[in-house]
C-alpha cells in the first residue's frame, strides 16, 4: 500500500531523476527538448511488459495491452510518471533560459 509520504518521495525522485538526466543529456547534446521528447518511450517501458522490438512485429498485441495498462494504471502511478515528465520539460526550459541569458555549456 502506498502512503502519502511514499508517493512525495516518489514523485520528487522521478522529478529530480528526469531532470537531472534532461539536464546532462540537454547540455551534451545541445538539444533542448531531447529528453522530454525520449521520456515518453521511457515511461512505455516502465508500463508495460513487452520488449520494444515486439512494438514492431507484434504491434496489434503489445499496443492493444498497452493501451489497457494505461487505461487501469492508478491515480499515484500517473503523479508519479507525470512528475517525471515535468521534470524533462523543466530542464528543457532551464536549458533554454540559460542559453538566452548567455552561459555557454559545452
Amino acid at each position: 500500500m502506498l502512503t502519502v509520504v511514499t508517493l512525495i518521495i516518489s514523485m520528487l525522485l522521478f522529478f529530480v531523476l528526469f531532470f537531472g538526466i534532461g539536464f546532462l543529456l540537454n547540455m551534451l547534446l545541445r538539444m533542448s527538448w531531447i529528453m522530454a521528447v525520449i521520456y515518453p518511450l521511457i515511461a512505455i517501458l516502465i508500463i508495460d511488459k513487452y520488449r520494444f522490438i515486439e512494438y514492431f512485429t507484434n504491434s496489434g498485441e503489445a499496443f492493444g495491452d498497452l493501451g489497457q495498462r494505461v487505461s487501469k494504471l492508478a491515480i499515484a502511478d500517473v503523479l508519479i510518471l507525470s512528475s517525471g515528465m515535468a521534470g524533462a520539460v523543466l530542464a528543457g526550459i532551464v536549458i533554454k533560459l540559460l542559453r538566452k541569458k548567455g552561459y555557454q555549456m559545452f
